[in-house]
């Protein structure tokens, strides 16, 4: 059986380098199960978009007051840049390593293994924080919602989440999208509802509100306090991050070198769509104001839905605490996805040891990857919760650093990987260099902007040495990415992928 497919496109990807065009090894997954609807559905389910909103809306109105809606428009440019390089290297490289497969075509082996540990880093930290709200949430809806405040119980619950979840995806990735599909609906009809009722009492006259304004969406307005718009700007990028989970998945999907990355695109334009809409609508009814269920109100802040339920739905408040559990639970199945099909393409093309390579015979899944990401997720978050629940807080406001990081890294890689062809057509000018180059540049200073102001001790809820716990424990993870590079360097295992010797021939082991 042969290791290598030829993807539709690969021929013409300029690798100067002297790769191999498109030829992607093949992993044994179950390959085109999945359809452009589901494609763009686990897009959309990946950012959890009724917790994204309930959890960021407020911060962004904090900062941004008013232009909050401008603001979500601005976060989702260089998102929308980087989708096209997604796109674009998917065309040539459907490969579920995404951009530890592309930055290692366009960089090195180096630029790779850190690409993938990017991707891993985020989906690890953040499903400790999924899993922490997910066992809040679900202790909301029972009796009097007390045992949400008893941190081994919550603790346990969100520990089992994970464990369910990473179950889930083992089994298989058909049994996944069920399961998916109906947390997807669950979430998406309660928001649905939600907006509606708002709609309703802002037609029969909120007392309280406030109309519409065009001056929401004035750049010259918003711009008045660029620290404001910048710091906005990165609050939203996380609300969008989770789309290209639709890209992991690309070599279980139909037509692989176009579908995901439309998939992405869509469900990327779709997403802005539903967060501007939605905090239009909050903001007219709930107003910005500090006071009651403003969303400027500091006590609001952490989750501006959870205090308009009861005013908005009156005794169907409930509803919203199951649309914010099912989008966690969703976004913790989806988040699995990609972390361990970047590890399973990690180890095929031996960057990790071969047993991260490993695809299960029945399930076609990737087993031993899926296992540890679901076990890392586990620990971290079991540890964090323990040590300090500031700290783990602060570890998730780290993120921006690694979504930044390896978005960038993902858009210079498009750029480089295509130089060749980019004079060849004004579609190849923009959508493999000019758009890709611009927001790989905004997502670089979007990093070090933000690795700036984490750096404030007053920046979160905690500092180490004088320094704020987020920009901390953001430096340390990447610096673990070095040193675990390091070691794998001189592993017997891994260092052919180092000094770049082929891997070894034959197909990927399979687990029984």
């Amino acid at each position: 059986m042969s290791t290598e497919t030829t993807t539709a496109g690969g021929g013409s990807g300029g690798d100067s380098g002297g790769g191999a065009g498109g030829a992607v090894p093949a992993k044994g997954l179950r390959a085109g199960i999945l359809d452009l609807g589901d494609s763009v559905m686990l897009g959309l389910a990946s950012t959890a978009p009724v917790y994204s909103l309930a959890a960021t809306l407020g911060l962004i109105v904090a900062v941004n007051g008013n232009y909050t809606p401008l603001i979500l428009i601005l976060g989702f440019i260089p998102v929308l840049f980087i989708a096209y390089a997604f796109r674009e290297l998917n065309s040539a490289m459907p490969d579920c390593g995404t951009t530890f497969t592309w930055s290692r075509r366009a960089f090195g082996p180096w630029a790779g293994w850190l690409g993938g540990w990017g991707v891993a880093l985020a989906g690890i930290v953040v499903l400790a924080n999924l899993a922490q709200v997910a066992g809040q949430y679900l202790w909301l809806l029972i009796g009097d919602g007390s045992l949400a405040e008893n941190k081994a119980v919550v603790t346990g619950t969100g520990v089992l989440f994970i464990v369910f979840m990473t179950l889930v995806n083992y089994r298989g990735i058909r049994l996944g999208e069920h399961v998916q599909r109906v947390l997807t609906y669950v979430q998406y009809v309660s928001l649905g509802i939600f907006a509606l009722a708002i709609v309703i009492r802002i037609a029969g006259g909120a007392p309280e509100g406030q109309a519409f304004d065009f001056e929401w969406f004035n750049p010259a307005g918003a711009f008045a306090d660029p620290g404001a718009v910048v710091h906005g700007a990165l609050l939203a990028l996380f609300i969008y991050w989770g789309w290209d989970t639709c890209l992991a998945v690309n070599e279980e999907t139909e037509n692989p070198a176009t579908t995901p990355g439309r998939g992405a695109v869509i469900s990327a334009f779709v997403l802005v769509a539903i967060y501007v809409s939605v905090a239009l609508l909050v903001m007219m009814y709930a107003t910005v104001g500090t006071e009651g269920i403003g969303l400027g109100n500091e006590v609001n802040q952490s989750d501006v839905f959870l205090a308009m339920k009861d005013v908005v739905l009156g005794p169907w408040g409930w509803l919203i605490i199951v649309a914010v559990l099912a989008s966690v639970l969703s976004s913790t199945q989806t988040t699995i996805l990609p972390t361990a099909r970047g590890t399973l393409s990690m180890g095929v093309h031996g960057a990790l040891p071969p047993k991260f390579g490993e695809v299960h015979k029945r399930n076609q899944t990737p087993g031993f990857s899926t296992q540890v990401m679901g076990a890392a997720a586990v620990v971290y978050y079991v540890a964090m919760s323990f040590l300090s629940e500031n700290l783990l807080s602060d570890s998730i406001s780290a993120i921006s650093l690694f979504i930044a990081f390896y978005y960038a890294l993902t858009g210079f890689a498009c750029v480089w990987y295509f130089r060749n062809t980019l004079r060849s057509s004004a579609r190849n000018l923009w959508f493999r260099g000019i758009l890709p180059l611009v927001g790989a540049l905004i997502l670089t200073a979007a990093f070090f902007i933000s690795a700036v102001q984490m750096w404030d001790p007053a920046y979160g809820d905690t500092q180490i040495f004088g320094v704020g716990g987020a920009f901390v424990s953001g430096v340390v993870l990447l610096a673990l990415g070095v040193v675990l590079a390091v070691v794998c360097r001189f592993l017997p295992s891994t260092r052919d992928y180092f000094t770049g010797k082929p891997a070894t021939a034959g197909a990927p082991a399979a687990s029984a």
